[in-house]
């Protein structure tokens, strides 16, 4: 025996059905440690409840947290299947910074080739962005919008000190406004691009065994 510790959990957190069903056709355990995909339901109060809940589990000691699924992009010229690799999360009770940025970064255009990465905050809100709130979002320097990567990753710090991170995968932008997820081809798109995400993050979480320097 080594006496090197278990490798600790990942917790990749979502809130629809759909994004769970895209994330678990590939859950794994990797060289990183047990990975578990949490489907926390709609909305900052359901991911907050969500996350605090299973990292209470002793099971899930350290984990790393990463939240993901679809979001909202905010700039012109973003478009459905575009990727966002967020440097931090905010919401109006306070601001996360996300760990390994770059290695999401060339883990996901290596694997989700011909996908455009977007990087830059990533904003929290408590319903689903439209019209003008989006231009205004865009003001103060975020890069896309969503309801609980924010309150996910607020919650895994609050519980503890962890690495995290939050992909999302765009599905409307102001210029590809959807109704309804998985009935136009923005939908389909996004999805078929969050199938393809789970191995640049099984290499973010391997990345943090590795020794610093």
């Amino acid at each position: 025996m080594s006496g090197r510790p278990a490798p600790a959990p990942l917790l990749v957190a979502c809130a629809l059905g759909i994004e769970q069903f895209a994330l678990r056709r590939r859950e794994r355990t990797t060289p990183g440690g047990p990975v578990t995909v949490l489907r926390t339901g709609m909305g900052p109060a359901a991911a907050e409840r969500s996350v605090t809940r299973v990292l209470a589990d002793p099971a899930m000691r350290g984990a790393a947290v990463l939240a993901t699924g679809f979001c909202a992009g905010l700039a012109p010229g973003m478009h459905p299947g575009d990727l966002v690799v967020a440097e931090e999360t905010r919401d109006p009770r306070g601001t996360v910074p996300c760990v390994g940025t770059e290695l999401l970064v060339k883990e996901l255009k290596r694997g989700v080739p011909g996908r455009t990465v977007h990087t830059g905050p990533l904003t929290g809100s408590d319903h689903v962005v439209r019209g003008h709130e989006r231009s205004d979002l865009l003001a103060t320097g975020a890069t896309a919008v969503d309801m609980e990567s924010a309150a996910t990753l607020l919650s895994a710090v609050r519980a503890a000190e962890r690495p995290v991170a939050a992909v999302r995968v765009v599905v409307d932008a102001p210029e590809h406004e959807l109704v309804r997820i998985g009935t136009v081809r923005g939908g389909i798109s996004a999805f078929r691009v969050l199938r393809s995400v789970l191995p640049a993050f099984y290499e973010w979480h391997r990345s943090l065994l590795l020794p610093r320097r």
